[in-house]
């Protein structure tokens, strides 16, 4: 069976691993802090690659930015990263092929393998943390745009320019569907400046603590019965900020699922969400999950898009 090194280069942590053809992780998973520099990621690479390249069949990439349509290097990275970075030569790193796909196109390509929408031609799948990542399947293959950057989830919410988004616009999705833009909700709502996304999240586990003390069948119905607190009536908002923002996807890309992942991914109401989108949407039902493919998605979508698609170029 092939396998292939892959490796996952975030703005924070490198990590590396083997995963064979069928999605299945078979060596040590390493982590390392990724360096400040380019040079300093470029070592960290050839150190990887130089320990595990001869043991493996193709180099896969799961990287942070925009990945060009060729697979060979990023178009456009993000403010976390080291500068230069995106004029990485990765080919000339290994001797053997190595493949490049951002980061959150791979995992989403590992939820449609052996994840959350395997066995869906289509499906969308929206990563929330810090910021908001994504890929689109589209009749089973990853959508990538002209150039390559395509599910970036940049679109905008809003006309008037109520919130700035990291990427310089104004009202992108992320803006207001990422923990960060959860906190910016929060500060709108409590007229506070000091609260934090921590604050609402510790909000939202003490009420889940006593769930007895509200009433409803739902995650949702009983926040709304615990909603005169602040903290739960901008998470009900943020929540809806999502709702929202998966309205539009199911409507423009008529998927079967819309897969949620990410660290903020843990507390949405995916019930609340699939029941509210398709009351709204003109468009077929649209099911809303969890991912499922585990914390490395990343590497293991990578590995599977290397040794399926990439070595038949």
């Amino acid at each position: 069976m092939k396998k292939a090194l892959s490796i996952d280069i975030g703005g924070t942590k490198i990590y590396n691993t083997i995963v064979n053809e069928i999605g299945e992780i078979i060596g040590d998973v390493e982590k390392r802090s990724t360096p400040k520099t380019f040079e300093g990621i470029e070592s960290v690479l050839k150190e990887i690659i130089n320990k595990y390249e001869s043991s493996v069949d193709i180099i896969a990439i799961a990287t942070a930015g925009a990945v060009n349509n060729e697979n060979t290097g990023v178009i456009g990275s993000t403010g976390n990263i080291a500068e230069g970075y995106s004029k990485m030569d990765f080919q000339a790193l290994s001797q053997k092929k190595v493949f490049v796909e951002n980061d959150a196109n791979a995992a989403a390509w590992a939820e449609h393998i052996i994840g959350a929408s395997k066995g869906c031609s289509d499906s969308i799948m929206l990563t929330l943390g810090t910021g908001v990542g994504g890929g689109i399947i589209v009749n089973n293959r990853l959508l990538k745009g002209k150039n390559g950057a395509a599910g970036e989830m940049h679109f905008k919410m809003f006309p008037d320019k109520r919130r700035k988004c990291t990427c310089g616009a104004y009202d992108c999705f992320e803006a207001y569907a990422s923990g960060t833009g959860l906190r910016k909700t929060a500060i709108e709502v409590t007229a506070n400046q000091d609260v934090t996304t921590y604050d609402v999240i510790n909000e939202i586990n003490a009420v889940f603590a006593h769930p007895e003390t509200f009433v409803g069948e739902s995650k949702t119905d009983i926040l709304r019965a615990a909603s005169e607190d602040k903290y739960i009536k901008a998470f009900l908002k943020w929540q809806d900020d999502i709702l929202a923002g998966c309205i539009g996807l199911a409507n423009i890309f008529d998927t079967c699922v819309i897969v949620l992942s990410g660290s903020m991914a843990e507390f949405v109401d995916t019930d609340y969400i699939e029941t509210e989108l398709n009351k709204e949407i003109v468009t077929t039902y649209t099911k809303v999950k969890k991912a499922s493919a585990g914390n490395y998605s990343g590497m293991i979508g990578a590995a599977l898009l290397a040794l399926n698609v990439g070595m038949e170029g």
